[in-house]
């Protein structure tokens, strides 16, 4: 759903229960957003604020901030080069971890070129450091969300979109409150609108599979999860209007031209550097493809467009954020987050997909055979399944924030000095697989957050922009459907294994998410 960020991990754990906050019925509230002040005045802060405004604990030692930018134009295209071709993501912060020694360096990030005006930034790669990134008191998150770039308006009806609003900016808090309008009006149509499509998606998948031995499971996904959205969210099934069975090409297509500066294709190096990173495609040759979508929105979104007008938003604006919201962050998350879910259940292999159907099955005949909110919560393997993807493999792996005053960072090993206005980069899965955080930190380990100690360190699992344990606020920048996501997640396994006792399947590569195709569906013999 639609990024928004928060406040830095809480000191004590209560349970998280998905229904507290999702399923509550709840008053939408505008509460006026004030400057801090550090915004509120161009003095900068004494020096020794900083100091007093450090992380964690004042006994690490401070240490300068290793790495450098290299020379101008020549050090962000090496790094950029690097990143993509020559080392890959992973390796790329790897190779710098060893040579600088610390999780905390400087870098640049691409893509720079003409596209991003500054690609330096301050990378923070622990679990320590990395919750700054939520913390907007701190950090300024304005025009940010894809990172050092953000893509033109032009790809957005000429506005910009909550996701790339900070919560110091007065339409964060309307459009905001609008998404979650959005999310209560549509929560009595979740459970009937997901079962109903996702078990049409595996009846089709079950026949091709019969036919062809194999089924590929990423298009006949993207495909049921526009339509689930849009009958669960619109009251709209998408076959019965104007934009026909064509919404998830459309919106592949509009989301490559929003991100083509940070995904590969697998061209030749210098092709694909010089056509994807140096400069922005126009976005004239998709205006066409994105008036369909709008006109979709447009005439779904009455009851929605009637609560944006009383929020101070014009149709228009609220139209574009809806589309925005629905398919840049829910469907395009969804599409990743399923495919990985096949994925690492998939590779984990028969045991853990009997025990998750025992569990699910069990749970779902002591409810009279029916899946309630109550039961899904009482499915811990199945929950901590959700969370362990999420961990390992979340959708967004990269969070900026540029720092608002001086500041002093810490990591596992030693504190660092930020200046006012510098941009700092987190890559989420170094965080949430922080060897000083988690066992076994690198492997899928189903169980990891059942019982007490499990839930405790749902703390450290950020995929929403903030803590699994802390709710999004019109206040901060963490995701507005963090419990929506959740859920959807939950119902998707539970669907697989209410349905089947264990699947095989094949693992490919795709620019966003992973390609997988099922070879196998062994279906329910208890």
């Amino acid at each position: 759903m639609a990024s928004s960020v928060s406040t830095p991990f809480p000191n004590s754990l209560h349970t998280h229960k998905i229904q507290s906050n999702f399923f509550k019925p709840t008053r939408v509230l505008i509460r006026p957003i004030k400057a801090s002040s550090s915004e509120s005045s161009t003095t900068p802060p004494p020096p020794d604020l900083a100091v007093a405004t450090r992380t964690g604990s004042k006994d690490l030692p401070i240490r300068g901030i290793p790495g450098n930018y290299g020379l101008p134009i020549i050090g962000p295209i090496k790094d950029r080069l690097d990143y993509f071709y020559n080392q890959g993501s992973e390796e790329f912060f790897k190779s710098r971890i060893r040579k600088y020694e610390s999780t905390v360096f400087r870098v640049n990030m691409p893509p720079g070129g003409f596209i991003a005006e500054n690609p330096q930034v301050v990378a923070l790669l622990d679990g320590k450091s990395f919750p700054i990134l939520f913390d907007v008191d701190k950090v300024e998150k304005k025009n940010l969300f894809t990172g050092t770039y953000m893509p033109s308006t032009e790809l957005t009806g000429g506005y910009r979109v909550l996701s790339y609003l900070d919560p110091s900016e007065p339409n964060h808090a309307k459009l905001k409150s609008l998404v979650f309008f959005l999310l209560k009006l549509s929560r009595n149509r979740i459970f009937p609108e997901f079962q109903s499509t996702y078990s049409n998606l595996f009846d089709n998948l079950e026949k091709k599979l019969a036919v062809n031995g194999k089924a590929n499971f990423n298009t006949p996904g993207e495909s049921a999860a526009f339509e689930f959205l849009a009958r669960a969210m619109y009251g709209k099934n998408p076959a019965d209007t104007k934009l026909g069975s064509d919404a998830p090409e459309l919106i592949t297509k509009w989301i490559f031209f929003n991100l083509h500066p940070l995904l590969s294709l697998g061209l030749p190096k210098l092709v694909e550097d010089s056509l994807l990173h140096t400069f922005r495609l126009p976005s004239s040759l998709i205006k066409s493809d994105y008036q369909r979508l709008y006109e979709f929105f447009l005439e779904s979104s009455g009851e929605i467009l009637v609560e944006a007008e009383r929020l101070g938003i014009s149709k228009e604006e609220a139209c574009h954020n809806l589309l925005f919201t629905t398919c840049f962050n829910t469907w395009g998350g969804m599409k990743i987050l399923f495919s990985n879910l096949v994925k690492r259940v998939g590779r984990a292999g028969t045991k853990l997909q009997i025990r998750l159907a025992e569990e699910i099955r069990s749970v779902i005949k002591s409810n009279g055979g029916e899946i309630t909110m109550r039961g899904i919560e009482d499915m811990e393997l199945t929950k901590s399944v959700v969370y362990e993807c999420l961990r390992i493999e979340p959708p967004v792996p990269a969070q900026y924030g540029r720092a608002k005053r001086d500041l002093v960072i810490e990591s596992h090993d030693a504190a660092f000095k930020v200046k006012a206005g510098e941009m700092l980069y987190g890559y989420q899965p170094f965080a949430t697989k922080d060897p000083k955080i988690f066992k076994r930190a690198e492997e899928f380990v189903a169980e990891r957050f059942v019982g007490e100690e499990g839930e405790r360190l749902l703390r450290h699992v950020v995929w929403s922009n903030g803590p699994e344990t802390e709710n999004p606020t019109v206040e901060n920048k963490q995701c507005a459907g963090k419990d929506f996501v959740v859920l959807v997640a939950r119902l998707f396994v539970i669907e697989i294994f209410r349905r089947y006792d264990s699947f095989d399947i094949e693992v490919g590569s795709s620019p966003l998410g992973s390609s997988v195709t099922f070879t196998s569906l062994r279906k329910a013999t208890f």
